[in-house]
């Protein structure tokens, strides 16, 4: 986590010699990644650093307590598992995974206060792990005063539009991802911070 934070706190203290607007960065990541991009937020807010624009969360891991409908639902089957999931959070938690030793930064759903985050795009599909943390994450953005967008991809296994590319269902999911970040990084976007 501290080393995503220092590349994203890094990127904005260098953006004029990077060329790009330090108002103007998007934080994005992928299952992990997007745990961490999450994570990343949440610390930015806090140390009251560099702000990010928005964060795109592509079926983000968010949450180590293993505890939802639909972590259950996929345990032995899936292209990340249960068991996956678990042996993720063990890796990065160990003894402390599951116990209020957890940092809300490593595992952002455990956080209690979302609000004066930028806006979110989450997406996830029906058919994963991730699905009822995800949806229950955007649930709390909103409930928090936080702009979101939420996908929930019917069918969709995890990472399913890198595994499949071509399929019609990750042709929408792309389509709605580009969508979504050419209207937030609109020059005249006002919904964003």
């Amino acid at each position: 986590m501290e080393d995503a934070y220092a590349g994203f706190a890094w990127t904005a203290a260098h953006a004029a010699e990077l060329r790009i607007d330090s108002d103007r960065i998007l934080i994005a990541g992928t299952s992990a990644g997007a745990g961490l991009a999450a994570g990343t937020a949440l610390l930015a807010r806090d140390r009251k650093g560099p702000q990010a624009m928005a964060q795109l969360l592509m079926s983000p891991m968010l949450d180590d307590r293993d505890e939802t409908v639909s972590t259950r639902q996929y345990s032995g089957t899936g292209a990340w598992s249960r068991e996956s999931n678990r042996t993720g959070w063990n890796a990065l938690l160990g003894q402390r995974r599951k116990t209020g030793a957890v940092s809300i930064y490593a595992a952002p759903a455990r956080a209690t206060d979302l609000s004066g985050l930028p806006p979110a795009f989450i997406d996830v599909g029906s058919a994963e792990v991730f699905r009822d943390e995800d949806v229950a994450y955007a649930s709390r953005l909103w409930t928090s005063g936080v702009q979101a967008e939420l996908h929930v991809w019917a069918g969709g296994f995890h990472i399913f539009d890198g595994a499949a590319p071509a399929a019609a269902l990750s042709r929408a999911a792309l389509a709605a991802r580009d969508a979504w970040v050419r209207r937030t990084l609109a020059p005249d976007n006002t919904q964003a911070r």
